[in-house]
């Protein structure tokens, strides 16, 4: 059987770098393994089509060649890029136990991991102050929203991102010794992978702290701005028809924001502070949920809350049924 692979050796052993890592999973959820597959299956294959839809939507349709679409298909872009980087791997452990995992391939995960986990928490920043932008100034939004300027905005996020995470492969390469070559995680996280490090981890630990703040901490206090402007906007709009109007577009925004940072705050608060109150392997159950909840959420919440991608794609699909 493949659950043989993981390790049971004493606590003292040490190994010079390994050749490769085994991922173990979820430990201590073996008898769940059928109930995982069915609920992180059925999310990856919503992630792949409804991101899919969604840009190739964007993507045909010259009307939706507009910022705020733009801005879609990038979010939908890194959906598809983060959910692919952990949901292969993550079934395979599920349907087939503890796999093995070659070294370079694990800080090749680490980095796509975290740089796209980045890239979409600057990609929600930037929706929100664009939405900011066309609530509280609606006359003025075409001028300082273009489709250039959305663009230059995407790489710098691309390369924000690229800048701040390279330190972490970095950080773990140049360890030599490792206590374990099994990693008591579904896929090589940054700190699941320092845990088997033999050797000072200050370095990384700080790290991943300051990262969490300087990445996480300094977008959502942008969000919360923007969206305090909004409300401020909104609530000055003379009539009970236009706020309600102006509240609605924002709602799916919203619901995105809740639906990646509400999940990924406390993946992280019980990392950090609950590791003798909340069990391991819940804890890792929530961090591959904060990975693959939102892609497969954002699709469906775009499709039902964006009125224009709504009605384009009940034509794509009513066109090709009416073909058949």
């Amino acid at each position: 059987m493949p659950h043989k692979m993981v390790e049971t050796l004493p606590s003292n052993s040490t190994f010079l770098r390994p050749a490769f890592f085994i991922l173990a999973g979820i430990p201590g959820l073996a008898g769940a393994q059928a109930w995982l597959m069915l609920m992180f299956g059925p999310m990856y294959l919503l992630a792949l089509l409804g991101n899919g839809a969604l840009l190739t939507v964007v993507r045909i349709d010259s009307t939706l060649h507009q910022p705020m679409f733009l801005l879609l298909a990038t979010l939908a872009a890194t959906d598809l890029g983060l959910a692919t980087s952990i949901a292969p791997g993550l079934l395979a452990v599920l349907c087939l136990g503890p796999r093995p995992i070659p070294y370079a391939a694990c800080l090749v995960q680490m980095f796509f991991v975290h740089t796209l986990t980045a890239v979409e928490s600057g990609v929600l920043l930037a929706m929100a102050c664009d939405r900011a932008v066309a609530v509280g100034r609606p006359l003025h939004y075409p001028v300082l929203v273009t489709k250039a300027r959305v663009g230059y905005a995407a790489l710098a996020l691309a390369f924000k991102a690229i800048a701040i995470v390279v330190p972490f492969p970095l950080l773990v390469a140049r360890f030599e010794h490792f206590c374990a070559k099994t990693i008591r995680h579904a896929y090589c996280a940054h700190m699941a992978v320092v845990e088997l490090v033999v050797g000072n981890t200050h370095a990384n630990n700080l790290y991943g702290l300051a990262l969490s703040l300087a990445v996480s901490g300094v977008d959502i206090v942008g969000i919360a701005g923007s969206y305090g402007l909004i409300t401020h906007a909104v609530l000055r709009l003379p009539t009970r028809e236009a706020r309600a109007k102006a509240f609605g577009t924002c709602t799916s925004h919203i619901c995105v924001i809740l639906a990646f940072y509400v999940p990924g705050l406390f993946s992280y608060l019980t990392h950090r502070f609950g590791r003798h109150t909340v069990p391991k392997p819940v804890h890792i159950l929530l961090s591959n949920i904060y990975l693959l909840l939102p892609p497969a959420l954002n699709p469906l919440i775009y499709g039902v809350r964006t009125k224009q991608i709504r009605d384009r794609l009940l034509e794509m699909f009513t066109l090709r049924k009416s073909q058949f």
